[in-house]
């Protein structure tokens, strides 16, 4: 498609561990298309963040990328020089981590990271651009001059935001930018992030551990368990009708502001271990719908009407069993 900016294609993640291989992202695939807002999420140890950084080729050892290709704008991110890949990030496509505090140098004051970022690149960048983005976030420009110890949570994970903001790219990477955040300073920046999109035309992607914010902010929804995408679809679509019983489990176990009180149930168990994934499908073990053929048939992604859905019960027709 003409306004297609990222293409995944069987994308696949393997950390050395001087045994075996953990595959802490097994064989995605994910359409980004410009302006849109893709939602990315799952438990912890799912493979998110790993999925995110193996997009932006920021993976360092021992993980690595043993399979699959990784399309911007039509160049593979996957075999390009870090040459090539350095004059991209920022320019086209940036990236938020989890940690503003952490991400941002605690010796150098805002603006100063961010002439950092301008001069790296080598771009005709105004002068005034830094004060500019700063504004567009809801930051006084007078803090070009403070150093992060200075600023609040929020506004650090909005100056992460400014700082990726400077070249306007068309994709932003957004790793839990709100997980450190209080409900009221998520929702603030969540709305402050919403309105920016739809002014510049940029799309993101976001990981997060919040149901109720991709299903308010989100266009399309990513749903990882154990290394692989288990549901995928219009954000509205996943939410009015879950065919993965993961998703459903996430969905049950927050609360709703509207409508009749029901009990939150949680879902038992724990993520497996990813060195030795259970045969079968991998959700089987703490599936409330598990059924004799779960431990021995890895399921594909199948299409279910508006959505995909990696689940047995959703198999219209035989399916070859395959070695898990």
């Amino acid at each position: 498609m003409p306004d297609q900016l990222l293409e995944v294609r069987d994308l696949t993640v393997e950390y050395d561990t001087g045994d075996r291989p953990v595959v802490a992202v097994d064989r995605v695939d994910l359409d980004v298309h410009a302006g849109e807002f893709v939602g990315v999420v799952g438990e912890s140890g799912c493979g998110k963040s790993t999925l995110l950084f193996a997009i932006a080729q920021l993976l360092s050892s021992p993980a690595a990328i043993t399979g699959g290709t990784v399309r911007f704008q039509g160049q593979d991110l996957v075999t390009m020089t870090e040459k090539k890949l350095s004059a991209l990030r920022w320019r086209d496509f940036s990236v938020v981590m989890q940690s503003a505090m952490n991400a941002l140098n605690p010796v150098k004051s805002i603006g100063a990271q961010f002439r950092d970022t301008i001069r790296a690149h080598d771009e005709p960048v105004a002068d005034e651009r830094p004060a500019e983005v700063l504004r567009l976030v809801g930051i006084d420009p007078i803090h070009l001059n403070s150093y992060p110890h200075q600023l609040s949570g929020g506004m650090r994970q909005r100056a992460m935001i400014a700082m990726a903001l400077l070249f306007t790219p068309d994709l932003i990477i957004m790793d839990e930018p709100t997980s450190a955040l209080d409900v009221v300073a998520q929702r603030s920046l969540m709305v402050q992030i919403k309105e920016l999109q739809k002014q510049l035309g940029f799309a993101v992607i976001f990981v997060t551990h919040d149901m109720s914010l991709v299903s308010h902010f989100s266009d399309k929804l990513v749903v990882m368990y154990a290394g692989q995408v288990v549901e995928f679809g219009d954000t509205r679509a996943v939410f009015d009708a879950p065919q993965h019983p993961y998703s459903a489990g996430l969905l049950d176990a927050f609360p709703s502001i509207r409508g009749p009180k029901v009990p939150l149930t949680g879902i038992p168990g724990t993520p497996p271990n990813l060195a030795s994934p259970p045969p079968g499908c991998r959700f089987q073990p703490r599936c409330p719908k598990a059924f004799e053929d779960c431990p021995k048939i890895e399921p594909e992604l199948y299409q279910v009407g508006a959505v995909q859905a990696r689940c047995l019960l959703n198999v219209k027709e035989p399916v070859q069993e395959r070695t898990s």
